[in-house]
């Protein structure tokens, strides 16, 4: 209802806009000074349709995001403020939304003061040393900030979704118990798995990355 109301608002100020050109218009002017003149008003109004269309574009996506936004909020109950940085983290690592909240809300259940047992901290539970080698000179400390601990911790799961060809069981293993043990087992034709996987994917219809 919001983008039909919106076309139809830029539809009339169109309209409105030629009759006004049309009712304040000098008298009329024949030769090739009338071609100038209408190729002038031509070129202006083609000029002001691509640009009130490239607003209607921009409100379209920020209405979409916004609406994305709530669903994961009322969905994960969680602030809106953490559903945004959850999903625009997701979305420059070209993470599917659905897949990073089920991780976040895993690993840490949305708690970016998170600590475990063994010292992965913040929101997708990254340990240290992991997180240095995808952001060079990040502290523990750096790590505790939602947006820093989102971006590595995609940009890690988005690393190893590349790395197993798109198999999100065998990226998600290999994020919660590490490559090595991964590949050790699958070499030795031993299933790797450790439930982490099911639990994260359970009703999961996705494919990890964006399409």
């Amino acid at each position: 209802m919001l983008f039909g109301a919106g076309s139809i608002a830029l539809t009339v100020v169109v309209i409105a806009s030629r009759r006004t050109s049309t009712a304040n218009a000098e008298p009329a002017v024949t030769g090739d000074r009338a071609s100038i003149f209408s190729l002038g008003d031509s070129r202006k109004l083609r000029q002001e349709l691509e640009s009130a269309r490239g607003e209607l574009t921009l409100a379209r996506a920020q209405y979409e995001r916004a609406n994305k936004i709530i669903q994961y909020s009322t969905k994960y109950g969680i602030t809106a403020g953490m559903a945004g940085k959850v999903f625009d983290a997701s979305l420059r690592e070209s993470i599917d939304p659905e897949l990073a909240f089920r991780l976040v809300r895993l690993e840490s259940e949305f708690n970016e003061h998170a600590i475990s047992k063994v010292g992965a901290v913040g929101l997708t539970q990254l340990m240290p040393s992991t997180a240095r080698q995808y952001q060079k000179g990040v502290t523990r400390e750096q790590l505790f900030n939602g947006e820093t601990n989102l971006r590595v911790g995609f940009r890690y799961l988005r690393t190893l979704l590349d790395m197993y060809k798109g198999n999100v069981n065998l990226a998600l293993l290999a994020y919660n118990r590490g490559e090595d043990a991964v590949w050790r087992d699958v070499r030795a034709g031993i299933n790797p798995g450790n439930g982490y996987d099911r639990s994260v994917m359970r009703d999961y219809k996705g494919k990890g990355l964006m399409q």
